[in-house]
């Protein structure tokens, strides 16, 4: 072989390399890759057989308050259940085979000819379809993608179909329900007002369509693929953005919907407003950002993670206090494990050890029981199974299982 071919061998061999090393990075143009996750790296053992106790103990509680047809707390809502059966799925509980297997059979029933896995109907007898479909087949995914294959291809079409789209301002976005389009005139709709997405939903939405990406491999032969405009995602995302540079203390918090329904507004120097963010919505914004692909050191991302630190706190959630704090906690532990880094930096640049400092904080927070609740019942945190599986799952992303 000649130099010059031994030469123009090893560029091609870089080049691939290259290409490679690309399709890896958070900001690949790839979109059916899976969002890896990264592996734990809490190396104190003492803290790790500590929350590791404190899981078991929960698992116990949950399992204790199972019901014979598998489901936990409020049936009508199935994505109460789903989240019991993803903390069991990812644990190895004695009895996570009877346990999930009666889970999952119980949330499957619960399948809709439109593809949603909800509970027809309003109040506490039903309905948030898009909140529910999310978070179901995101644990059946968990549990046994090949087996529930049908429901969760079939709730892939659902979720796509929820995503809203047009000039509303919620575009790109998801609420609690899946929404009736909105009118092609230019008239006032009483549907108008069906017309909102949060970042609370739009996030669960994100995390099940990436997640169950996978499952189209399963899809017989034919049939149209799902998924979600992610460009529209990401527009609809940074809306929700504080990222006027001048605010110091706001730039990069993310606010809970358009309307400014939670947390409020800052007056900005030139008169106009924005949004006044918070704790849990910051991460959610985070996450969001993660699984529409947004690369790990774009300004919006880092951004947002500077907001973090420089509101960082495990007593409260900043900006809303004691409302939604397990939420908040949930949402700390899978974005922050997302991003694969094991500290934020403070303004200072002095490093917050986040996984100890909220491992720590989950384990002195369980009750004698095994169960975790807030005394502030806000979005529903006086309910201790949600709570407890909120918690569960915070402690399974932290130690990567």
């Amino acid at each position: 072989m000649s130099k010059d071919s031994l030469s123009i061998g090893v560029r091609l061999l870089l080049v691939t390399l290259m290409v490679v090393s690309a399709q890896l990075t958070w900001g690949a143009d790839d979109k059916t890759a899976a969002i890896d996750k990264p592996k734990a790296d809490v190396t104190d053992a003492e803290l790790r057989e500590h929350a590791q106790a404190a899981m078991k103990k929960g698992l116990e509680w949950m399992k204790s308050l199972q019901r014979p047809d598998g489901s936990w707390s409020v049936s009508n809502y199935p994505a109460i259940t789903a989240l019991g059966l993803w903390a069991f799925t990812r644990s190895d509980h004695p009895d996570r085979v009877g346990v999930c297997s009666n889970a999952a059979a119980f949330i499957a029933e619960f399948t809709q000819e439109d593809g949603g896995i909800y509970r027809v109907g309003k109040g506490r007898a039903g309905g948030l379809s898009t909140y529910n479909t999310a978070i179901c087949m995101t644990a059946l995914h968990e549990y046994n993608r090949t087996k529930y294959a049908p429901a969760i291809l079939a709730a892939r079409k659902f979720m796509a179909g929820s995503q809203l789209s047009g000039d509303s301002v919620g575009a790109g976005g998801f609420g609690y329900d899946r929404n009736p389009p909105r009118p092609s005139s230019g008239a006032e709709s009483s549907d108008r007002r069906e017309q909102r997405a949060d970042l609370s939903n739009t996030g669960w939405a994100l995390q099940a369509m990436r997640v169950t990406q996978d499952t189209e491999d399963l899809r017989p032969k034919g049939e149209s693929v799902a998924d979600l405009n992610w460009s529209a995602v990401v527009k609809f995302v940074e809306k929700l953005q504080n990222q006027d540079q001048a605010d110091e203390q706001n730039y990069g918090g993310f606010g809970y919907n358009p309307g400014a329904e939670r947390g409020g507004t800052v007056v900005q120097k030139d008169g106009t407003l924005r949004l006044l963010g918070y704790g849990s919505m910051t991460y959610a914004g985070i996450e969001s950002m993660i699984y529409a692909r947004v690369d790990r050191n774009d300004p919006r991302v880092r951004s947002a993670l500077h907001w973090a630190a420089r509101h960082w706190s495990v007593d409260e959630n900043p900006g809303m206090g004691t409302k939604g704090l397990f939420y908040y906690y949930n949402l700390m532990g899978k974005a922050l494990s997302l991003t694969g880094s094991d500290v934020l930096s403070r303004p200072s640049g002095d490093p917050i050890p986040w996984k100890k400092q909220l491992l720590d904080k989950l384990i002195v927070s369980q009750r004698p029981d095994g169960s975790w609740i807030n005394s502030d019942g806000t979005f529903w945190e006086s309910d201790p199974v949600i709570v407890t599986a909120y918690v569960i799952l915070a402690i399974e992303d932290i130690l990567g299982k």
